[in-house]
């Protein structure tokens, strides 16, 4: 099998032209090939395929194998690879996934893809939609059945292994639960926390988890648990959904930057237009063959 390993702000997938190539199995293909000792080594696996709906479908699996709806930074880099391989010439390009069709504008330099925005749609509240079974109302606590018209999850208070903490729920095709801390988001103990977060009775699908730090109005430091994946260096739908949690909660302006250990992302929320737009850069690590 053919392959391109690429990473958007460290955020690293292998990406399989299936024009061209057949992959079946992906779910097992997903595993072998992320594996940082005996496999190529990524977050996971990306399949670029023909779309009756847009110019080109993402198919994108974790590095466990389970099937992932939408990622920010692997969409990026779908659009770098689709452009600089030659599968088109626009600048301006549509690509479904599972969390719908997204719209992607590619800034081109020297004939390459040098950094894409992409038109993340409009961030999910409704708790039933993330899904989360939690409520807006303090008081309500965990409930499974939450209707359609429960309150979005803004601040609430939530127990996870002993320790509280206030959190927003926020989907971008995904699920995501940020949660705003004092102590230094660099210092955090990941490992241990994030699956707790993840598998965490209240999340029926599991949840990406992001800890957040707030440098000022403009400005995020964050680090993200993904489902499916452990500790990414960077996730383009959780800074999404942490910047959308920010101005909710009243921490920033409509455009931020957001500090991540791969790099920086920049996303604004378009209220008016009830759309989130996230712009940042697509890197090429090698090209490769592997037996599958």
């Amino acid at each position: 099998m053919k392959f391109t390993k690429m990473h958007g702000c460290g955020n690293d997938y292998v990406y399989v032209n299936c024009f061209s190539e057949t992959v079946e199995h992906p779910e097992e293909v997903a595993k072998i090939v992320s594996d940082r000792h005996f496999g190529i080594g990524s977050d996971g696996l990306i399949l670029i395929r023909p779309s009756k709906t847009a110019d080109f479908e993402m198919a994108m699996y974790n590095a466990d194998g389970s099937r992932g709806e939408m990622c920010g930074n692997g969409i990026r880099c779908v659009a770098k690879y689709v452009y600089d391989f030659g599968l088109t010439d626009k600048t301006s390009i549509s690509v479904e996934t599972l969390a719908g069709i997204k719209y992607l504008n590619l800034t081109v330099k020297d004939g390459k893809v040098e950094k894409v925005r992409v038109n993340m749609g409009a961030p999910i509240l409704t708790p039933s939609e993330i899904p989360v079974h939690m409520s807006g109302k303090p008081s309500d606590g965990i409930d499974p059945d939450d209707g359609d018209q429960a309150e979005p999850v803004i601040a609430q208070s939530l127990q996870v292994a002993g320790k509280e903490y206030k959190v927003t729920c926020v989907s971008m095709g995904n699920p995501h639960c940020v949660t705003f801390v004092d102590e230094d988001v660099r210092t955090l103990n990941l490992t241990k926390i994030g699956p707790d977060f993840e598998n965490h009775e209240v999340f029926p699908k599991r949840v990406n988890t992001e800890f957040v730090n707030v440098i000022d109005e403009t400005h995020l430091r964050m680090r993200v648990w993904e489902r499916g994946s452990g500790e990414t260096l960077a996730c383009g739908t959780g800074t999404c959904a942490t910047v959308v949690a920010a101005i909710l909660n009243g921490l920033t302006k409509d455009a931020v930057d957001v500090e991540l250990l791969g790099g920086s992302l920049h996303i604004e929320w378009d209220r008016d237009a009830n759309l989130v737009y996230m712009t940042g850069p697509a890197t090429v690590v090698f090209n490769g063959e592997i037996d599958i």
